[in-house]
């Protein structure tokens, strides 16, 4: 027997089932949302894991293709690699749940969850997100939630809870938050240049109604909730730590990491735990302690300093950025770069411009996604830390820090209509030392700028950090966090914006929750330091997008034809429009709605090629004017190519102002000439003209029939029964014998 737990939750029924499936995991939530289905598991390890300082837990969010009927693309035919979003909830789950676990539980900790049914109306990461919670909850594994996550949208001025998919398309804010009973715990967001109070109390709406699933988790835990296991403590002795004071004073510790460069302080770090394992090398039981004691020797140093001090180890000011510096123009054959330093955080980003075809395709889950026109990618070397490590390509943390630099800066973008370019910036990490991800914002902006991309304003991020005490009133919050801040110190707030407002949010923290007071803190102080960046730095070398494009960017023409012409460019087997390509060299890409972007680096073939597509879908009609080529050569005159597949004829007598005997006498297959339409008739026959005198006459001469002095010739009807009309059906049959040739 298994047991079933119901709520109502944003007008839609969520119900869990425990026991049903998943009996031999720790813990286990069959999770139902509406008609999308998420099994959630938590699972442990029996022993700790041996020779670690940390926490081993890892995160899954296992996409099933089936789940929306669909197979996987690819030639393996089923599921592989994790995608993008997969990786993104995955890191959305992790944050909020790592903090509940006891710092020093060393067992491993898989939470799994597999997506197998999905209702466009009721997200699957929503789903399992509170499924991880609830598996987490109800199993034996040591943690001290629950906790609860809601997404709010925005729209028309109205925050809705966990929207639609519809509501998503037109919501002016996608926000994520995660609570405990007292605190949030998690936040993510992305935002049309929302204003600050609008974010904070749109966070704080999630809160109340994560309030209302805590209570229903809690209902679950009381009748299906395992008791807690006991582990294995990872605590240092306080006798080694009164040994290594003894030894290192807290004066020389605070020497040791009181300096603004960060190889210095590994320096001193490193020969200070030298000093120990000589004071300690035959005492067994502390040497392989001594690592994680000296960090927590200058963990308790630097909190101390900036909490009860209020200094800072690179000796700024609280509220202090580190100095900046902006560039742009640095790689010359790029379509445009921008550099962003930060301290010792230094970002190069690169951006380059296609066409609308080479926009990542996307296989996943959301039918309504699948294609990415903007793609921000982050990369981080060894080198930039002053390590050495081989190259494996990108891991979670740069997937996550681009799609967060990514999510910034998309609603700055300019539409495809605007603009019909795929834009993809890239951002390499030439040094870092805390908020390479903010940084990646400024140097995109930057790069975006410099390429000529015609964004609505320039973006910046910042990130502020925080040191609590013993209560909840005794914090502090650090503007511009670095490295040791951020390792030693409780949170890692970061915010994008423009002048207007919020873009995007990601907020990671240690401790069990912030208060409002700490939140609507860091929100106003990153504010501040973003507009400080924008006006100061970043406006200095560049303040608005070029009005060219770089000459080594390819150059796109877009028009809009009938989209029942479509048929008509494209081709049969797209004979046309390969052809065109052919000829051009340029590259073309069509729309449904029949927007046609031409795209290529001479724009004389571009003209070309836009001039070959007018002709194909406008209508031929007496008067107009046209450049072909001759592709055919009878007797009676030579078959004019206006466009693909439409030929016009010019009869001999049309081929100059004087008698031609022979056709070859004035055109030969192959050769380009102007002409002119004089008359498309009832069976879509197009009648040209070549001679000087048509060009420029008006359209009632052109198709008024030829007076000439008869003399005394017989009239029509006395040449042998023969008339123009058996000659018009003769060229008719011979046309048709010579296209079946």
């Amino acid at each position: 027997m298994f047991k079933s737990f119901s709520m109502e939750l944003a007008g839609r029924t969520l119900t869990v089932e425990v026991g049903r499936v998943a009996k031999q995991a720790n813990g286990a939530a069959f999770m139902h949302y509406g008609d999308t289905v998420v099994l959630s598991t938590a699972t442990a390890s029996e022993k700790p894991r041996e020779g670690i300082d940390f926490f081993p837990l890892s995160v899954e969010f296992e996409e099933k293709m089936y789940a929306v009927g669909k197979i996987p693309g690819g030639f393996n035919k089923r599921e592989g690699k994790a995608s993008e979003n997969a990786i993104l909830t995955a890191r959305v789950i992790d944050r909020p749940m790592r903090p509940l676990f006891p710092k020093d539980y060393r067992n491993d900790v898989t939470l799994d969850n597999i997506v197998m049914s999905v209702d466009p109306d009721c997200s699957p990461e929503l789903t399992a997100m509170l499924g991880s919670a609830i598996a987490t909850s109800i199993s034996d594994i040591p943690f001290d939630g629950p906790c609860a996550t809601t997404q709010v949208g925005l729209i028309d001025g109205e925050f809705v809870i966990n929207p639609t998919s519809a509501q998503k398309k037109v919501s002016d804010l996608a926000l994520t938050v995660a609570s405990t009973r007292e605190k949030v715990i998690m936040i993510e967001a992305g935002a049309n240049e929302v204003p600050e109070q609008t974010m904070i109390d749109a966070i704080f709406k999630a809160h109340e109604v994560n309030q209302e699933i805590i209570r229903f988790i809690d209902r679950i835990v009381a009748e299906c909730g395992k008791e807690k296991h006991d582990y294995e403590h990872f605590v240092i002795p306080e006798e080694l730590f009164a040994a290594i004071r003894e030894i290192v004073p807290p004066e020389e510790m605070e020497t040791a990491v009181f300096t603004d460069d960060k190889q210095t302080r590994e320096e001193n770090i490193r020969l200070i735990t030298e000093r120990l394992e000589q004071a300690f090398a035959e005492n067994e039981e502390w040497l392989p302690l001594i690592g994680d004691a000296v960090y927590q020797y200058q963990k308790k140093t630097v909190r101390k300093m900036i909490l009860k001090d209020h200094k800072r180890p690179d000796g700024r000011r609280i509220d202090e950025i580190r100095p900046l510096a902006a560039e742009v123009d640095i790689l010359p054959r790029v379509h445009g770069s921008g550099m962003f330093t930060r301290g010792q955080t230094q970002i190069l980003n690169a951006c380059t411009l296609a066409p609308l075809s080479e926009a990542q395709r996307l296989d996943g889950l959301d039918e309504n996604e699948t294609t990415k026109r903007y793609m921000h990618h982050y990369n981080f070397p060894s080198f930039s830390v002053g390590e050495t490590k081989p190259s494996r390509g990108p891991g979670r943390r740069e997937i996550g820090h681009g799609a967060l630099a990514e999510r910034a800066l998309i609603p700055v973008l300019p539409s495809e209509e605007e603009f019909p370019y795929a834009i993809r910036t890239v951002s390499e990490t030439m040094e870092s030392n805390g908020s390479t991800s903010q940084a990646s914002i400024c140097a995109s902006s930057l790069s975006l700028m410099a390429a000529g991309v015609p964004i609505k304003t320039m973006v910046a991020g910042i990130s502020c950090g925080l040191v609590t005490g013993e209560t909840d009133d005794d914090y502090l919050v650090l503007t511009d966090i670095q490295g040791l801040e951020d390792f030693f110190g409780d949170m890692d707030f970061k915010v994008g914006g423009t002048h207007k407002g919020i873009t995007a949010i990601q907020m990671d923290i240690k401790i069990h929750g912030l208060t409002r007071p700490i939140i609507e803190e860091a929100i106003s102080r990153c504010r501040e330091a973003r507009l400080y960046i924008m006006d100061e730095i970043m406006a200095p070398v560049i303040s608005e997008p070029r009005k060219q494009l770089s000459k080594y960017a390819p150059k796109i023409t877009q028009i809009m034809i009938d989209p029942a012409k479509i048929g008509d460019v494209v081709g049969k087997q797209g004979k046309v429009i390969n052809g065109i390509i052919a000829e051009t060299g340029v590259k073309i890409d069509i729309t449904d709605d029949g927007a046609v972007n031409v795209c290529g680096t001479d724009q004389e073939m571009i003209d070309k090629a836009i001039s070959i597509i007018h002709n194909i879908v406008t209508d031929v009609e007496p008067g107009m004017v046209y450049t072909g080529k001759v592709v055919r050569i009878m007797e009676f005159g030579a078959f004019v190519e206006l466009a693909p597949n439409k030929d016009g004829m010019v009869h001999i007598s049309k081929l100059s102002d004087k008698r031609v005997a022979k056709v070859e006498d004035v055109v030969n297959i192959g050769d380009t000439v102007t002409v002119r339409v004089v008359e498309v008739d009832r069976m879509g026959r197009i009648n040209l003209t070549m001679r000087p005198e048509d060009m420029t006459a008006d359209l009632d001469k052109l198709t008024r029939p030829e007076r000439r002095d008869r003399g005394d010739r017989p009239e029509r009807g006395d040449r042998g029964g023969r008339d123009r009309r058996d000659r018009g059906e003769r060229r008719e049959r011979s046309e048709k014998r010579e296209e079946n040739e």
